[in-house]
């Protein structure tokens, strides 16, 4: 029985592992001038002035921080291929911090009212586009997707780096989250995360020159993991893949870049759902004891 309870548990925080470690990673060098501790905001154009003082209070950042602002606009140019425009909507809201850390530090992401982008998500897309070493905070006055938490993100790594990212690099990260983010929707955030650890594990040492090829590979590995994806699922993977696997991308960054996400198990530990289960398991634990000295006192 408490076996049975355990092994979902132990599944979940495998899957956050293995969905950290394995995320893709570009060679992006932070400029010379880059300085540890650097801060930069990004806020959605829209707030209005109530909303903008709450999110700064909130970010606990001073009147001397650097502060960007985020269009609508934007969001759309970046998102407007990978998304229906009305999950877009017609307002900046999603707001950003992100601080530069020392090198080796790796990526760090907390979010607050981002119902359908992960921290796991961000911190992915994050390494696609390149950025490096850096703590980042990512809210809104209200809950949202959180899709457009990416182009602030970007916006302010760019600022606070002094680097220009380059735009197939920005492109690139959007499509990520968000087809995964749409995959993690059908089958699963664990099933998603999986899928596409062993997708991009083969990209590196896979043959790969026609659709068709990118066809069987995907069909190979949902099959390894008993998933059932969509003509129009692996149509959107083929392209997402294709992609990814024509930039130059470096795996040996990955582990050290992503150490942080997921990697602090006290995080984890902190979280209602996980207090909910482990008291679970202890009541267990107790009822096997108490039934155990009922058997021998009887």
């Amino acid at each position: 029985m408490l076996w049975m309870m355990e092994k979902p548990y132990k599944k979940w925080i495998a899957g956050l592992v293995l969905w950290t470690l394995l995320v893709f990673s570009f060679t992006l060098p932070v400029s010379a001038d880059a300085i540890t501790g650097e801060t930069v905001v990004t806020l959605g154009e829209n707030l209005t002035q109530e909303q903008r003082e709450r999110i700064l209070a909130e970010m606990g950042v001073g009147e001397d921080v650097e502060i960007i602002y985020v269009s609508n606009q934007e969001e759309h140019q970046y998102l407007g291929q990978y998304i229906d425009a009305s999950k877009i909507g017609t307002r900046a809201i999603s707001s950003a911090r992100i601080t530069l850390l020392e090198e080796g530090a790796g990526l760090t992401v907390t979010t607050n009212n981002i119902d359908w982008v992960t921290e796991e998500m961000y911190a992915n897309a994050m390494a696609t586009a390149g950025i490096q070493d850096a703590d980042v905070y990512v809210t809104a006055p209200f809950r949202v997707s959180g899709t457009a938490g990416l182009t602030g993100i970007i916006k302010a790594f760019e600022a606070a780096a002094d680097i220009e990212i380059d735009e197939e690099q920005k492109q690139v990260a959007n499509e990520e989250m968000v087809k995964t983010a749409e995959l993690a929707d059908k089958i699963g955030s664990e099933e998603a995360a999986e899928l596409m650890r062993r997708l991009k594990e083969r990209l590196a040492d896979t043959k790969l020159e026609t659709d068709e090829d990118y066809r069987n590979l995907i069909r190979e590995i949902a099959a390894e993991l008993g998933i059932e994806l969509t003509e129009e699922d692996i149509d959107a993977l083929v392209h997402l893949l294709k992609r990814l696997k024509n930039l130059d991308i470096n795996w040996e960054q990955v582990s050290n870049q992503l150490k942080n996400i997921r990697d602090n198990l006290n995080e984890i530990l902190e979280r209602e759902e996980t207090r909910n289960f482990l008291r679970k398991v202890l009541d267990v634990i107790i009822a096997f004891f108490e039934r155990l000295k009922d058997v021998f006192s009887s």
